[in-house]
């Protein structure tokens, strides 16, 4: 591996024309393709296997023409206080607003809420359902604007007009502002890390060509794919974070080689083959983590598992080609590691006083078991409110209360009750029922009895007469246990209507498919676990050819995102500290959160366990005391390490101000995920650990050393002419064997 990518560095250097002549094609093509590809439409939510989806799919069936893929409004209207909606002037205002309403180009039907129902008990609130033949992000601006202008005529004609559904729904805003300051931060690290402007713009530069790329060419198979925002957001999260540290750990070990005295391309090899394989294998397990996303069963995590980890490939092929081409061009601009640190360093080494990352990790290995057990109670504190973790997903009544979608929610919930914006459908399929309308009326009677249940409408047949659907209103909100109890109490108490009527019973709709979404997840996340843990434990083994360091690697990366996990429960579930994050509204947690977060950040985990403990292994092989290679890797590495943290941390913390709560959510849990794991995971536990071990640490069956190929992480081919003059390499082989 060394040796391979240590010719593709050099060649890299010497071509460098062609190589950024390719990657500048790639991004032009790729941007041409995103200037072109057709207007992508709304993404499809399925739940393959679940009962929610089977109900929905027998809907499509046996209802054919009523398909719910297009976009819906509901305009809620609220008379101004002492009066009704169904006085003389509010009906009429009512009665011209859902006119205008019908007028519209996309609009299919207008349910008025006088003929309708839908007017609250009280007589106070109503509202008229609207219904398009597009998606809500097909809906053309101007059935927007028309939309919100009929509200807006009856807000002056005195009502209070909200309006709520997916008609209105726009692409995430990411939060542009706090993208900026997460890259200025990451900028600031480099150059300070680096000590060099043109340093520091490389690993910038490539990165936002890498992510150019990867998020333009989602772009371009967004529709062909069925991509949504949200793919290509959380693409460009992640291939910005790996592609400024990737790019990182190579440029430093490049200014390293040229401190050492090696001409360029020489460093630039060595800089490939060295960082450059651990820039490899931190990626894989990186790429590993977001593939295996997969094993879930959800198309849309699915994809943008898939999508973000092609977006990884791409950090990874620049920073390994792209970079010592853009080193050949910076020539003498990128200097090696400065001389007055150097002397400053080599002097403190002489006086007995090492560097803060040196002094740490001394104390780290006199002091193992107190920093260990520190560390291990400080992250399961933190961990401890992940135990009351509720899963759900998102709807309008958590959205911020300056939004009209969050307050025609809360009108409806004051008008016909709190389960009013989560209704159940109930399909009743009576295809093998004798009497399907005898079976329907018995489902409807059992519901009726059953507690939480407000409203029961009567069923609703199909053209043949052998299915029904039954709206039911839960007097709970759609993201209470109550309701969720509900629902399974429906679904058992179907298997006896079956037995008795011969019909099935399902229960479908928004309420149900989040249900059912959020127990999928739950169900797949020990499987996931096993996967990518398990595969990337094999590859660990590899890396550093141990038992012990890649299963104490992986027990941190547990004890990091349970952590994180707490952490998110505290903020975005029970509101602590949630005004200093933007978190207007506190609820369950995003239901794919904990499975794509243990996705990301057990890559990102591995990252920093590559980086850093391959120095201390290239030490301990090379003479060092199990002690004293945990020193000299924090020497070489904690410094780099922590720069490419705080980086991720940048990254990560600028999506925290975007409009999506599921882009802030991912955004938050990841930056904290990223501080736990590199600086007390990876900078305290992990070294405490190894000292604690000592030999025992890089202990590894013959047999499974003998079956192991050699990767050669460290470079130990690299090995110049002088060194094996000198008779070092026969003594450093002789280390490796001892």
């Amino acid at each position: 591996m060394a040796t391979l990518l240590y010719k593709l560095g050099r060649f890299a250097f010497r071509r460098r024309h062609f190589v950024a002549l390719i990657w500048v094609a790639l991004l032009t093509l790729a941007g041409v393709g995103a200037a072109n590809a057709p207007a992508a439409g709304s993404t499809s939510f399925s739940i393959p296997g679940t009962e929610a989806q089977k109900a929905f799919d027998l809907l499509e069936q046996r209802f054919p023409g009523s398909s719910a893929d297009g976009a819906t409004a509901r305009v809620v209207f609220k008379a101004p206080v002492g009066e009704k909606i169904s006085d003389t002037l509010n009906k009429a205002t009512v009665e011209k607003t859902v006119k205008k309403l019908a007028d519209g180009s996309e609009v299919t039907s207008v349910a008025d809420p006088f003929k309708t129902h839908a007017v609250s008990k009280d007589g106070t609130v109503a509202y008229a359902s609207v219904r398009y033949d597009v998606s809500g992000m097909e809906l053309k601006d101007s059935s927007r604007d028309a939309l919100k202008a009929a509200g807006n005529d009856a807000q002056k004609a005195g009502l209070t007009v909200e309006i709520g559904g997916d008609a209105l729904q726009a692409g995430a805003e990411a939060g542009a502002a706090g993208e900026v300051i997460g890259l200025a931060i990451a900028a600031v690290v480099l150059v300070i890390t680096l000590g060099s402007l043109v340093a520091a713009g490389l690993p910038l530069l490539t990165a936002i060509i890498g992510v150019g790329i990867g998020v333009s060419t989602i772009t371009t198979l967004a529709k062909a794919l069925d991509l949504g925002d949200t793919t290509s957001t959380l693409a460009l999260m992640i291939g910005l974070a790996v592609g400024i540290d990737y790019a990182l750990f190579i440029v430093s070990r490049y200014r390293g080689e040229l401190a050492e005295g090696r001409d360029r391309e020489e460093a630039v090899g060595r800089a490939a083959g060295t960082a450059g394989s651990a820039v490899v294998f931190a990626g894989l397990t990186v790429v590993i983590a977001l593939a295996g996303l997969s094993v879930v069963g959800v198309p849309m995590l699915t994809k943008m598992g898939l999508a973000a980890a092609g977006t990884v490939v791409v950090a990874v092929l620049i920073a390994l080609t792209m970079i010592p081409a853009l080193l050949g061009y910076a020539g003498k601009r990128v200097k090696p590691a400065g001389e007055k640190r150097r002397k400053k360093t080599e002097g403190h080494a002489k006086q007995g006083k090492p560097g803060l990352g040196e002094r740490w990790a001394s104390f780290v290995v006199r002091r193992p078991a107190a920093v260990l057990l520190l560390g291990v109670v400080g992250l399961g504190a933190v961990a401890l409110p992940a135990t009351q973790l509720q899963l759900g997903l998102p709807d309008d009544g958590s959205q911020p209360t300056s939004t009209t979608q969050r307050r025609a929610y809360d009108l409806l919930s004051e008008g016909f009750g709190p389960g009013f914006n989560g209704p159940l459908v109930v399909v009743i399929d009576a295809k093998d029922s004798d009497h399907p309308k005898a079976a329907a009326t018995t489902v409807a009677d059992d519901i009726k009895g059953l507690k939480d249940v407000v409203t029961v409408t009567p069923a609703t047949f199909n053209k043949a007469g052998d299915t029904a659907t039954i709206t039911v209103i839960p007097s709970s909100k759609p993201s209470s246990v109550q309701t969720e109890d509900l629902v399974h109490v429906i679904r058992d108490n179907g298997a006896g209507i079956k037995a008795d009527t011969g019909a099935k019973v399902l229960v479908t709709g928004t309420t149900a498919m989040n249900i059912d979404f959020s127990q999928k997840l739950n169900d797949a996340l020990v499987p996931y676990l096993a996967l990518v843990v398990g595969l990337a434990f094999l590859l660990l083994i590899v890396v550093f050819r141990s038992v012990l360091v890649p299963l104490k690697a992986a027990l941190g990366f547990l004890l990091s995102v349970l952590a994180a996990l707490g952490a998110v429960v505290a903020v975005f579930q029970w509101g602590w500290l949630g005004s200093l994050l933007g978190v207007q509204q506190t609820g369950p947690i995003m239901s794919m959160m904990p499975i794509f977060m243990v996705g990301v950040v057990f890559g990102l985990a591995m990252d920093y366990e590559v980086f850093l403990v391959t120095r201390m292994r290239e030490a301990y092989v090379h003479g060092e005391t199990p002690g004293q290679a945990v020193v000299t890797g924090f020497r070489h590495s904690a410094r780099v390490v922590g720069a490419a943290a705080v980086i991720m941390m940048s990254v990560f913390g600028g999506f925290i101000t975007s409009s999506e709560s599921m882009i802030k959510m991912i955004g938050f849990g990841l930056a904290i995920a990223v501080f736990f794991d590199a600086f007390i995971v990876r900078m305290a536990i992990v070294p405490a650990v190894l000292a604690l071990l000592g030999k025992r640490a890089w202990w590894l069956p013959k047999w499974l050393d003998r079956a192991l190929p050699n990767v050669d992480v460290e470079g130990e081919g690299l090995r110049t002419a002088s060194d094996r003059a000198a008779g070092k390499d026969d003594e450093d082989r002789e280390l490796v064997r001892a």
